[in-house]
């Protein structure tokens, strides 16, 4: 007999809890069996798939190469199982539940917005949850369903997960106003050694995109403040005798210049990411469409 032919809808969504929770009692609680149920349905995927797909360890289970690259194919099978089940039309009005989107401080200030607003006018019924972006524990939030919609630039997003360019944007240096810099056409080797604040959404450090574009020209750019958001730059360009790189459309506050480059950074994308499992969703889609 055939492996697939010993599979049962049941082990998949076994298999599917195993790999988000990691742990047999806590699967076996979830899905109404006993441990040894479990464990006996996972005797029966192991033979299936001729792999080990867990091995056990002190604090649990750890998945095999092998049963990770399963997790997209198996999302999948179980994804299309439920579309049989699922109405042809799709109301807005009537949808319920919640919708987590997970976006850089930027995203939330440009993006974010005037999509809630025209999702609320909608869909008066459904809950969005607006988080800030977790870059090291993004791929797992993706794939166990914590997060269903990502808005960020595509360095912050890990490959492989399907995506959508919502537009292009550029850095412009910015300065507070009164700055000796103002009024003045500067060149990269006049400012590398300004004193500069850098925007670190994704972890506390002195680097950022910019940083490149510098070392493009070998230079390396003065950093002395690293700031966890884009919207509290601007503050403190006000009481400090710095300068900062920002997004064109995050420039916040009267009390702001742009200083008159010669050159400028290489502009970027910002883009909409989700998991396979959300592409053929139509909550989800009805979403993007708003992008």
């Amino acid at each position: 007999m055939k492996g697939i032919d010993r599979l049962e809808i049941k082990q998949l969504r076994i298999f599917q809890a195993l790999l988000r929770e990691r742990n047999v009692s806590r699967v076996a609680e979830q899905v109404g069996l006993t441990q040894q149920a479990v464990s006996g349905q996972l005797s029966k995927l192991r033979e299936a798939f001729n792999d080990r797909l867990f091995v056990r360890k002190s604090n649990g289970l750890v998945p095999t190469p092998y049963a990770e690259s399963l997790s997209g194919k198996v999302d999948q099978v179980l994804q299309g199982f439920e579309q049989l089940l699922e109405p042809d039309s799709f109301e807005p009005k009537l949808v319920e539940g919640t919708y987590v989107i997970a976006a850089t401080d930027y995203a939330q200030q440009v993006v974010l917005p005037e999509v809630i607003a025209k999702i609320r006018q909608q869909a008066p019924n459904l809950k969005i949850i607006i988080q800030d972006l977790d870059i090291d524990n993004l791929r797992d939030a993706l794939t166990t369903g914590q997060i269903n919609l990502v808005i960020a630039f595509p360095d912050f997003v890990p490959g492989n997960f399907p995506s959508k360019t919502l537009f292009s944007e550029y850095h412009v240096c910015v300065a507070a106003k009164g700055s000796p810099l103002a009024n003045k056409k500067l060149r990269i080797h006049d400012i590398a050694d300004y004193p500069q604040i850098v925007a670190s959404p994704s972890r506390p450090n002195f680097r950022g995109s910019i940083d490149t574009w510098f070392e493009e020209h070998g230079l390396k750019r003065n950093t002395v403040i690293s700031a966890p958001c884009f919207s509290i730059v601007p503050l403190y360009l006000e009481t400090t005798e710095t300068i900062a790189f920002l997004p064109s459309r995050a420039l916040r506050g009267d009390n702001l210049i742009t200083l008159d480059l010669s050159d400028s950074p290489l502009s970027f994308e910002v883009i909409a990411a989700w998991h396979p499992r959300s592409s053929k969703d139509a909550l989800h889609n009805w979403v993007v469409d708003f992008l």
